[in-house]
């Protein structure tokens, strides 16, 4: 799960850079989470990722689906 978060907030980071007029609702919260993942282990607590799962993954997934499908 972790390296799944790593991967989705940096391929979100190099979006913005290539394009920083790309709408994605949260994109700095989901960079910022890649970065407590990274480099907070202290501070990553199974509670915390199982929020993301049950919460924050499915709506970026709509989200994600969204912009595929206005395309």
């Amino acid at each position: 799960v972790e390296r799944n978060i790593e991967i989705m907030g940096e391929a979100i980071n190099r979006i913005l850079k290539a394009n920083p007029e790309f709408q994605l609702t949260n994109a700095k919260a989901i960079i910022n989470t890649r970065n407590r993942v990274i480099h907070g282990y202290d501070s990553v607590t199974t509670e915390f990722l199982w929020s993301l799962i049950m919460k924050h993954i499915p709506a970026l997934k709509n989200d994600v689906e969204n912009i595929l499908t206005n395309k």
